[in-house]
């Protein structure tokens, strides 16, 4: 039996449908990721897209063609914001709406009613671009994803290419043409496509559970209150950055700040001011220091920092610049915001121990308190020896001017 491009459109639209009720209700239900609501409205526009070319040839055409084509290439945008959600965010909704708006625009203005492929070109370009942005978004998974995203990736990848031959064979022969009605005509497409929706399903699948298990685990690294690193994900990335530090010899700088009379702010203005004065420390942080360096809650109103290749004096610059930022900052009923106290201890050649570091910084930090309040405390180490230090005495108040 000869399979003409309705019957497979037809099988087509029911592996759409097998395969969106079996994702929704096995991956999305379970999961509630974005990347598969995005996978679902890819599926669903897909189905609904090749499901419109069956009225070609009737007098809906003139309306149902046009929108195949739009649905079709909405779903290649799914694919991609879903891809990008693995990643980084998804697109806006300019990004996402361009490519079906110029996809419509072209099928339009192409006399549909007389006219099977209206806009031809136009929306085999876009499913290629759209497409093959996806692919490359997958390839750019960070490494905390397994492999699991290749097939989709090489998938993705083909279909592009598959497009863009085809793009390229409209474009140099027409719809009519040899090449393009033989080699990459409706029918064929419309296989290998089939195919290939079969197969990345299973990867689909694979991603959307590890993208609930990346976001569990970067939760599990993040304060709730302040969305800094929490104690447990700060010591885990500094441990990776003291040894980078150690193998290229370069120096460092560790900060340990605290909240002077911070107690005084929850007893006599409440835990909900509390809390904002330490959202608004958080902010003043992230704020000021580099992309590169590390800041985290250490504990109830103490914070860290870790600042590769910073000396000493660039320490205190960037606490006093903290402190700046957050005496700037309005608190909830008027009051002043509280001053900060820290300890800093290098590390570099003489010492990489992280741990003998956070100690020196500790002790630092205690004689702050201990001078004070207000100010930065360098720690001092004896030269060639490990977790042994004291505090220099004070090098000048961190005071706001």
């Amino acid at each position: 039996m000869t399979l003409d491009i309705t019957t497979l459109r037809v099988a087509f639209g029911a592996v759409a449908v097998t395969l969106f009720v079996l994702f929704y209700t096995v991956s999305f239900r379970q999961t509630r990721s974005a990347y598969s609501a995005w996978w679902c409205a890819a599926i669903a526009f897909f189905f609904t897209g090749s499901t419109g070319y069956l009225l070609d040839g009737t007098v809906h055409q003139v309306w149902a063609n046009p929108l195949s084509n739009t649905l079709l290439v909405m779903g290649t945008v799914s694919v991609w914001a879903g891809a990008r959600t693995l990643r980084t965010s998804k697109p806006a909704w300019l990004q996402l709406s361009a490519a079906p708006l110029l996809t419509l625009l072209a099928s339009v203005v192409d006399p549909p009613a007389t006219n099977t492929w209206s806009g031809g070109p136009v929306f085999l370009g876009m499913m290629s671009l759209t497409i093959g942005l996806a692919s490359w978004e997958l390839w750019r998974l960070p490494s905390s994803y397994s492999r699991v995203e290749a097939p989709l990736a090489v998938a993705s990848a083909l279909v592009s290419v598959l497009y863009f031959v085809r793009c390229i064979a409209f474009i140099a022969e027409g719809q009519n043409g040899y090449v393009f009605t033989t080699y990459v005509g409706s029918g064929v497409t419309t296989l290998i496509t089939l195919v290939l929706l079969v197969v990345v399903s299973f990867s689909a699948a694979a991603l959307s559970a590890e993208q609930i298990a990346t976001d569990l685990r970067a939760r599990a690294d993040r304060d709730a209150l302040t969305g800094l690193l929490n104690r447990s994900g700060f010591l885990d990335l500094a441990a990776l950055h003291t040894d980078r530090l150690a193998r290229a010899g370069r120096p460092g700088a560790l900060i340990l700040a605290d909240l002077d009379f911070f107690k005084a702010v929850n007893d006599t203005y409440g835990h909900a001011a509390g809390d904002a004065v330490l959202r608004a420390f958080a902010e003043a942080s992230t704020e000021t220091v580099r992309s590169t360096d590390l800041v985290g809650r250490y504990g109830g109103e103490e914070f860290i920092f870790l600042l590769p290749g910073a000396s000493a004096a660039r320490s205190e610059d960037i606490a006093r610049d903290v402190s700046m930022a957050l005496q700037g900052r309005r608190a909830p009923d008027g009051f002043d915001m509280p001053t900060v106290s820290y300890g800093i201890a290098a590390l570099d050649a003489l010492d990489y121990d992280l741990d003998a570091t956070i100690a020196a910084a500790d002790q630092a930090l205690y004689a702050a308190k201990a001078s004070g309040r207000d100010k930065a405390v360098r720690a001092i180490r004896p030269a060639g020896t490990t977790g042994g230090s004291s505090a220099e005495p004070p090098h000048g108040s961190v005071r706001t001017p």
